[in-house]
C-alpha cells in the first residue's frame, strides 16, 4: 500500500460523522444496526490501513522512516504557507495503532452498552468525531494542524462528557471540562505563536515540525525554556496534571464507553505525545525537562493518594488515570521518551480494559457505582472479573504483565539518568505502593465478600452480552502480553519499541547529552546518581526487587484490610477524621480553586456586567438616545399644524429681532 493513502485513516470516521449526523436518526428508527455498522466500519477501515502503513513502515530501513504527505494548502498569506498534510513516521504510527485499534474495540463495546439509549446515533456520531480529531492530532505534520485536532477532541470531551446533558451533574462536568482545557489552549496557543513569531525573526515562517526542529538551534535557551514552559501548561490540561487535572474526575460522568476511549485509552494521552514529538525542542532546555518531571512525580503521588478513600468505581479510576499519566511524564522528564510512551502503550491496554469491566459491572448492577453496594460479583460475572484481574495486575506492574515492564523502566530510568534523582525514584515508587493497595481494594470491594446490593439488583446481575465482552478478552490478552514490545536488555530482551522510536527521538537525545549549565534543580536537593551508561544490571535487579516486593506488600495489606479484618478501615477513618475527610475530599484542591480563582473571577465578571456593561456602556447608549428622542419629542410640538402657533412664532422672532438691533448691537 502506497503511503499516499495515509488521507483515508482519518477520512474514514469523518465519512462516519456525515453519514450518523445527517441521516442517523432517521435509520435508527427503521434499521438500527446501520448506525453502528457505520460507526464501527469507519473506525475499523481506519485501523486496517493504519496497519498496512504500519507494516509497510517496518520493511524500511530505520533512516528511511520518514513520509511528509501534503494533502492540499490550507493556509497562505505572504511568506506564511501551512497545508493539510500528515507525517508518516514511528511516532505517528506507533500512536494511531492503538488509538484506532483500542477505538474500534471500544466501538464495539458500545453496541451493548448504549443499545437502549434513545440518542444512539448521537453518541456514535460524535464517537466518531473524535476519532477523526484524535487520528488528525496524531498524524498531523505542522503545528497548526496539530492545534486543530488539539481543539477538535476537546470539543468532543465536552460533547461526549455531557452526552446526558439533561442530568444537571453531566451537563456541569462537561462544562469543566471544556472551561479547563480552554485555559491550558490558551498558553498552547502563546507558545505556538511566540514559536512562529520568534523563528520568523530569523526568516523561518513556518510551522511544519520539520522546518521548526532544524531551525531550533536559532532560539536562545531562555526562549526555549519559555515556549516549552507555555506548551507543557497546555499539556497539563489536556493530559490532566498539576494544576489542571481537576476536569478529569468530574469527566467519570459521561457513559462509561467515552471514560475509556477519551480519558484512558487517548486523548488524555496527547499530551505525552506533543512533549515527545517535541522532544527535540524540551531536550535544548535542562529546566523545562526537570518541571516536566516534577509535576508528574507529584501528579502521580497526589492522584495516588485521593484514589484510596474513593468509593466511586470510576473515580478510583479515574484517579488511576491521572496517577499514571504523571508516570508518562515523569518518563519523559528524565529523558526516557521511549520509556514514557511504551507506558503509552500499555496503559491504553489495561486502563481501557478496566473502564469497560467497570462498565460492565455498572451495566449488571442497574447503575450502581458505590462499591459500598457491590460485592460477590466474582461468580455471577466470570469473564468480567478474570479480565479485570488481569488488568489489574498489569497497572500494578506485577511480574510478567504489560505495566512490570513500562513502568520499571520508567522508575529505572529516573533513577540513572542523568536527568534523574533518588527523590523521584522514591515518589514513583511510593505512588507504585499506593496503586497495588487501591487497586485490590476495588477488586475486593467488588467481586469478592457477600453482595451488598438489594435483593431486587442481585436478581438481575448478570454477565454483559458477547459484543461488550469480546473486548474485554482482546483488551486481556494485549494486557498480559502487550509489555514483551518492551523487553529491557537486563530481562534478556531488545526493548522492540525503543528502537522502533529511536529515528524520532534519537536526536532529542544527542541534545539532551550536550546539554549543559550547571547543577540541575533535582541534583541540587538530591544526591548524585549514577549515570545510566555506568550501571550494573546488578543494581536495576536490586530496585526491580525492591519495587516488587513493595507491590506485594501492598496487595497483602488490601487483602487483610479488605477481605481478612474489614473493620480496621473504618476505625481507621473514625481514629484519623480529619486525614481521612482531606483524602475523601480530595485535599480539598476544587474547594480552594473556587474560593481563589473562580469566586474572584465571578465576582469581577458581575462588576464588568453590572457596573460597566449595564451602568456604563448601557448607560452611555441609552442617555444618548434618551437625550436624542426628548430633543426630538420637544421639537416636534412645534410643528403641530395650527396656523396660530406659527403666527405666533414668527411675532415673537420679529420681536426679538427688534430688541436684538435696537439695545444689543
Amino acid at each position: 500500500m502506497n503511503f499516499d493513502l495515509v488521507w483515508l485513516i482519518p477520512i474514514f470516521p469523518l465519512a462516519g460523522v456525515l453519514i450518523n449526523g445527517l441521516l442517523g436518526p432517521k435509520m435508527q428508527k427503521n434499521n438500527k444496526s446501520l448506525v453502528h455498522w457505520i460507526a464501527c466500519g469507519a473506525v475499523g477501515l481506519s485501523f486496517l490501513v493504519t496497519l498496512s502503513l504500519f507494516v509497510k513502515l517496518l520493511g524500511l530501513p530505520a533512516d528511511k522512516r520518514l513520509y511528509d504527505f501534503t494533502w492540499f494548502s490550507w493556509i497562505s498569506s505572504g511568506v506564511f504557507h501551512i497545508n493539510i498534510g500528515y507525517q508518516i513516521d514511528p511516532l505517528s504510527m506507533f500512536m494511531c495503532m492503538f488509538v484506532t485499534g483500542v477505538g474500534f474495540l471500544i466501538h464495539v463495546y458500545s453496541i451493548g452498552y448504549m443499545g437502549h439509549d434513545e440518542s444512539y446515533s448521537r453518541f456514535f456520531t460524535y464517537l466518531n468525531l473524535f476519532m477523526f480529531s484524535m487520528i488528525t492530532l496524531v498524524l498531523a505534520d505542522n503545528f497548526l494542524l496539530m492545534f486543530l485536532g488539539w481543539e477538535g477532541v476537546g470539543l468532543c470531551s465536552y460533547l461526549l462528557i455531557a452526552f446526558w446533558f439533561t442530568d444537571i451533574a453531566n451537563a456541569v462536568a462537561g462544562k469543566k471540562a471544556f472551561v479547563t482545557n480552554r485555559v491550558g489552549d490558551f498558553f498552547f496557543a502563546v507558545g505556538m505563536l511566540l514559536l512562529l513569531t520568534r523563528l520568523g525573526a530569523h526568516g523561518v515562517w513556518s510551522l511544519k515540525f520539520s522546518d521548526v526542529f532544524a531551525n531550533a538551534h536559532l532560539l536562545s535557551p531562555h526562549l526555549v525554556t519559555l515556549i516549552c514552559l507555555l506548551f507543557f501548561l497546555g499539556c497539563t490540561a489536556k493530559s490532566a496534571q498539576i494544576p489542571l487535572y481537576i476536569w478529569l474526575p468530574d469527566a467519570m460522568a459521561g457513559p462509561t464507553p467515552v471514560s475509556a476511549l477519551i480519558h484512558a485509552a487517548t486523548m488524555v494521552t496527547a499530551g505525552v505525545y506533543f512533549v515527545a514529538r517535541c522532544n527535540v525542542l524540551y531536550s535544548m532546555s535542562p529546566y523545562a525537562m526537570q518541571v516536566v518531571a516534577i509535576v508528574g512525580a507529584l501528579t502521580a503521588l497526589l492522584a495516588a493518594t485521593i484514589a484510596l478513600t474513593q468509593n466511586d468505581i470510576k473515580k478510583v479510576l479515574a484517579y488511576s488515570t491521572v496517577s499514571q499519566l504523571g508516570y508518562m511524564f515523569l518518563g519523559l522528564g528524565v529523558g526516557a521518551f521511549a520509556a514514557g510512551l511504551f507506558h503509552v502503550l500499555t496503559h491504553s491496554f489495561f486502563k481501557a480494559l478496566l473502564f469497560l469491566c467497570s462498565g460492565c459491572v455498572i451495566h449488571a448492577m442497574g447503575g450502581e457505582q458505590d462499591m459500598r453496594n457491590m460485592g460477590g460479583l466474582r461468580k455471577k460475572m466470570p469473564i468480567t472479573f478474570s479480565t479485570m484481574l488481569i488488568a489489574t495486575l498489569a497497572i500494578i506492574g506485577f511480574p510478567g504483565f504489560s505495566g512490570f515492564f513500562s513502568k520499571d523502566e520508567i522508575l529505572w530510568k529516573t533513577y540513572s539518568s542523568p536527568q534523574g534523582s533518588y527523590i523521584l525514584w522514591l515518589i514513583g515508587v511510593l505512588a507504585a505502593a499506593m496503586t497495588a493497595f487501591y487497586m485490590f481494594r476495588l477488586i475486593f470491594m467488588t467481586f469478592f465478600n457477600e453482595c451488598r446490593a438489594s435483593e431486587e439488583v442481585q436478581h438481575h446481575i448478570h454477565e454483559a452480552p458477547k459484543s461488550m465482552t469480546v473486548p474485554l478478552m482482546v483488551l486481556a490478552v494485549l494486557s498480559m502480553f502487550g509489555g514483551l514490545l518492551g523487553v529491557p536488555a537486563s530481562l534478556g530482551g531488545s526493548n522492540i519499541v525503543e528502537r522502533f522510536l529511536e529515528p524520532v527521538i534519537g536526536l532529542g537525545k544527542d541534545k539532551l547529552l550536550q546539554a549543559t549549565g550547571g547543577p540541575s534543580l533535582i541534583h541540587r536537593v538530591s544526591e548524585t546518581v549514577p549515570a545510566a551508561a555506568h550501571h550494573s544490571y546488578s543494581i536495576e535487579y536490586q530496585l526491580m526487587l525492591a519495587t516488587t516486593l513493595i507491590v506485594f506488600c501492598s496487595i497483602l495489606a488490601a487483602y487483610m484490610l479488605y477481605m481478612k479484618k474489614r473493620s480496621i478501615p473504618e476505625s481507621l477513618a473514625e481514629k484519623n477524621p480529619s486525614f481521612y475527610q482531606l483524602l475523601l475530599n480530595k485535599w480539598y484542591v476544587d474547594e480552594l480553586y473556587e474560593k481563589v480563582f473562580i469566586n474572584p473571577l465571578r465576582s469581577f465578571s458581575f462588576f464588568l456586567w453590572r457596573g460597566i456593561d449595564v451602568v456604563v456602556i448601557d448607560g452611555m447608549v441609552n442617555s444618548t438616545a434618551s437625550f436624542f428622542l426628548k430633543t426630538g419629542t420637544a421639537w416636534k410640538s412645534t410643528q403641530s399644524g395650527y396656523v396660530q402657533r406659527y403666527a405666533v412664532s414668527f411675532l415673537v422672532g420679529v420681536f426679538v429681532l427688534i430688541v436684538y438691533y435696537m439695545y444689543v448691537r
